[in-house]
């Protein structure tokens, strides 16, 4: 049965905030929006849902892909489509009544008049860096007696800037009249977050990148903007409530749950105003100046290549990422581990640690696979004397999408301090299962089993800062200037101060400085902040025993690795942070072992000591130890400072092994 629309009926819920005689007001009203996209659309549908009566919308644009995140109207469904078609209809859906004029290839100058006929309203819906038409529609605007409003997604908040006919210009505001274009966006920016509350949670800066016309945008910006300006033309069009126009701003972000109003007089020619800019020009320059985080661009419907990319996620040393991956077809990939470095002291027991991390990128890929209904099938290969793992990816109904998944990206090392709250039974229950039948988990949860561990961490860290064998390793890992990095560990991640951040970069710049500055300060203090103060503020310290190292296969070892990175994976599922301490693990195997990884012979010995202690601490053999670190309930937010992973398309190698 088709039923009949009716106005009345349709809006009736608006009533109460809205008079009877007001809801009929906003029948006959008009109102211009230019662009359709993320926040264009979103505008005319919330506003077709006030009962505004008539609109006129301009875009040119088609939907693709990258527009999902926020878009309204972007749908599988809509893929390649007009925007300004598909909104329409989507619009008219709504109100079958709307009175809507179309301009499909956008507004341009010579059109600007013809836009804006009848309008009671402008709501900008144009791009961010859309400076030019922009200008020209607010000044018309202000010509013409339209009152126009800016609402801008800004991160996860919205800021709005209103314009009345007689009050403070678009133009006067902003102060764009000769500058050059980069000049522009900055104002533009700068104008419409002179408080800037998303400052604080911009975790890669490099994204916003005004030269290239690029940025980062939240659905959630884009429907409070749409709320926002929304509000404001309900003020403006029925004369109700204090609008509070330009010179006001306004900026609400949620995230900080912080709502700033702005009183800007002279706009972006203010004083305090033009200071701020200063420090956003510099702080752009230098961000320009710094490297920026690899990354790539995938194929949506590269199965494979998604799933690789999922897992490469996977930890390893120092972020070395020892693996490249060779595509034999559409579901098989051979994975080839890099042999050992016989000048990496990191990389004991004939290079098992490789073989632990590259069991973790099989878990990744394999936890990966779930998601495309595939399971992961492996077969350990050897070629040339290196390891290779074939892995295929085999369609099957009975797997089901492990949840896991969510925090492969997520999982990553927290050197600061947790909460010193006891694991709960729950938690320690999810952790053991995690492990299977592969490995044993130990924990020592006691603030004196904690001292005593972070004891043995102590001796560990006063070996590798004394041992020059380790130097070249720590220097060529440390990645100084970025806050993600791909290749590396980010110096602002180490868990360690400012000052002392400032002091290593000094030293390391050569052997003789970091050894003279260890013989006359001694290493007590790195200690304290790495090892120490970190055990004391944990839950527990754990141990993943493996009881049968000895006799472990080089298949055995690689499903420990996939144990270890579900088990870690849990941790983080659980809201639980991880730090490894295989610093220790690694010169008690050394000293146990009593292999000659230094020259230095007071080094060796003290290896041989921290064996002992060791074994007498933990009731564990270092040779049984598979992985061991600190746990405990994640302090406030995740690290903004991490190590990432190079792109796919780096570890991508041809059928004969070349890049």
């Amino acid at each position: 049965m088709t039923r009949q629309f009716d106005y009345q009926a349709a809006f009736s819920r608006n009533l109460g905030w809205l008079l009877d005689s007001e809801q009929e007001a906003l029948r006959g009203k008009r109102i211009a929006i230019a662009g359709m996209g993320g926040v264009g659309g979103v505008h005319l549908l919330t506003l077709a849902r006030l009962g505004i009566g008539a609109f006129t919308i301009a875009d040119f644009d088609q939907f693709d892909l990258p527009n999902f995140n926020r878009q309204i109207g972007a749908m599988m469904s809509t893929l390649d489509q007009p925007k300004i078609e598909v909104l329409e209809r989507m619009a008219r859906d709504i109100n079958p009544e709307l009175r809507i004029t179309s301009f499909p290839q956008g507004v341009h100058a010579v059109d600007v008049d013809a836009f804006l006929k009848g309008a009671d309203l402008f709501v900008d819906g144009l791009d961010f860096f859309v400076i030019p038409i922009r200008r020209q529609i607010f000044a018309r605007c202000r010509e013409l007696g339209i009152p126009a409003i800016t609402a801008a997604p800004i991160g996860m908040g919205t800021a709005w800037l209103a314009f009345e006919p007689h009050g403070m210009s678009f133009e006067q505001y902003f102060q764009f009249e000769g500058q050059t274009d980069d000049e522009q966006f900055l104002r533009f920016f700068m104008g419409l977050t002179p408080k800037a509350l998303q400052r604080s949670y911009l975790i890669d800066p490099s994204r916003l990148d005004l030269p290239a016309r690029r940025g980062p945008s939240t659905a959630i910006g884009c429907q409070l903007a749409a709320g926002v300006a929304a509000t404001t033309a309900i003020k403006m069009l029925l004369r109700r409530g204090d609008v509070k126009a330009a010179p006001y701003h306004h900026h609400f972000d949620p995230f900080v749950c912080q709502y700033a109003i702005c009183h800007m007089p002279r706009g972006n020619a203010g004083r305090l105003q033009a200071l701020r800019m200063r420090l956003v020009r510099r702080a752009f320059a230098a961000a320009a100046s710094r490297p920026k985080p690899m990354r790539e661009e995938l194929a949506p419907d590269d199965t494979l290549g998604q799933i690789l990319s999922a897992g490469r996620w996977a930890p390893s040393g120092d972020n070395d990422q020892p693996w490249t991956f060779e595509r034999v077809d559409n579901d098989v990939a051979i994975i080839h581990v890099r042999p050992r470095d016989p000048a990496n002291v990191y990389e004991y027991r004939d290079g098992e640690p490789l073989l632990l991390a590259a069991g973790m990128l099989l878990a990744s890929l394999e936890i990966a696979a779930s998601v495309h209904g595939r399971m992961a099938e492996w077969t350990l290969l050897h070629r040339d004397g290196r390891h290779a793992i074939q892995i295929r990816f085999a369609a099957a109904a009975e797997i089901s999408f492990d949840p896991l998944y969510g925090v492969l990206s997520l999982r990553t090392v927290d050197r600061r301090k947790y909460a010193t709250r006891a694991l709960t039974p729950d938690e320690k229950l999810r952790l053991t299962e995690s492990l299977g039948n592969v490995l044993r988990l130990r924990l020592f949860e006691t603030a004196a089993e904690r001292k005593r561990v972070a004891g043995l961490g102590r001796i560990a860290t006063d070996i590798r800062l004394r041992a020059k064998e380790t130097f070249e390793t720590h220097r060529s890992v440390i990645d100084w200037t970025r806050r993600l990095s791909p290749s590396g560990i980010p110096a602002t991640a180490l868990g360690i101060s400012a000052g002392m951040r400032r002091m290593m970069r000094w030293q390391m710049k050569r052997w003789s400085r970091a050894d003279r500055l260890n013989k006359l300060f001694g290493t007590f203090a790195a200690a304290l902040q790495l090892d120490l103060a970190p055990g004391a503020a944990s839950a527990a310290f754990f141990v993943l025993e493996m009881p049968d190292w000895a006799d472990a296969s080089t298949e055995d070892l690689l499903r420990a690795g996939m144990a270890i990175q579900r088990f870690w994976l849990t941790a983080t599922q659980l809201g639980l942070s991880m730090q490894p301490a295989l610093a220790t693990n690694i010169f008690a195997d050394h000293g146990e072992r009593r292999t000659k990884f230094t020259e230095q012979p007071e080094l060796l010995e003290k290896a041989e000591q921290l064996a002992l202690k060791f074994n007498a601490t933990l009731s564990v053999s270092p040779s049984q130890c598979a992985f061991m670190g600190r746990i405990g309930q994640t302090l406030g937010t995740r690290p903004q400072s991490r190590s990432i992973r190079r792109p796919l398309s780096e570890l991508m190698v041809q059928r004969n092994g070349a890049p």
